[in-house]
């Protein structure tokens, strides 16, 4: 914050006078602070159309790097519907992850956590991932298109292609919320090779519309007020944790 220019009055009527300049200076700063307060807080909370619920937001990382204390605790009955998944589907831990594609702290889970995961316990068979739709299309409005165009490459057998597309073109473009839209989508749905007359009808048609929809209520209804979420054999963990934290939830599990 710059210098705050305080012109003391003369001293026969003991006043303070703030010139326009300086009063002006003053009333940035504070809009400065609360400006870096919003963002290392994730933002003030916003709820958005679909909320329902209260408050919806990103979840920035918490925890310390150790993952101290992020064990979840408590069960919640929450469904994997039929969405997509990766791993053994009889694996002894399912984690149900509520994302949103145009959610950075989704997208730092996606580039720094998610492989870690897989190589560890998705592809030894100790743990099935589910993929669920919690698109904040008031913040998000990329979201919710980018939630349907997923479901669209599932019908040709890329959704985890798709999905991992749509990070990383997102990545290329720097930290943060980046903007995209449908032509985007549909351009990335080419460069994957998918069928692009099949993908862009499914989409244009809002043919997985419902189904994102009642993804966002599913998670609404357990308990998300953010993304991402995860639950870990019913035990929720969210925000973007560190890795060590979800060793340390599915360990648990695997151990109990």
């Amino acid at each position: 914050m710059t210098d705050e220019h305080i012109h003391h009055g003369e001293k026969k009527d003991n006043s303070i006078r703030i010139t326009k300049s300086g009063l002006w200076q003053i009333i940035s700063g504070i809009l400065g602070v609360l400006l870096v307060i919003s963002i290392f807080t994730s933002g003030f909370g916003v709820g958005g159309e679909n909320s329902g619920t209260g408050v919806v937001r990103n979840q920035p990382s918490a925890g310390d790097n150790q993952g101290n204390n992020n064990i979840p605790s408590g069960i919640v009955d929450v469904s994997a519907d039929d969405d997509p998944f990766m791993g053994d589907k009889n694996a002894p831990v399912t984690i149900i992850e509520f994302s949103d594609f145009q959610c950075p702290f989704c997208r730092r889970f996606w580039s720094d956590t998610l492989s870690q995961i897989k190589t560890q316990y998705i592809d030894t068979g100790k743990v099935k991932l589910v993929y669920r739709d919690f698109p904040l299309d008031s913040i998000h409005p990329g979201a919710k298109p980018a939630a349907e165009a997923a479901e669209c490459a599932e019908d040709q057998g890329k959704f985890w292609e798709m999905h991992d597309k749509i990070f990383e073109e997102q990545n290329k473009q720097g930290q943060g919320t980046v903007q995209f839209g449908v032509t985007d989508l549909k351009n990335w749905a080419g460069e994957l090779g998918l069928d692009q007359d099949k993908f862009d009808s499914c989409l244009d048609d809002g043919k997985y519309a419902d189904e994102v929809a009642k993804d966002f209520q599913d998670g609404a209804q357990a308990g998300v007020q953010g993304t991402p979420s995860f639950f870990i054999n019913g035990k929720q963990l969210s925000g973007a944790q560190p890795f060590v934290a979800f060793q340390q939830a599915i360990e648990a599990e695997l151990t109990a």
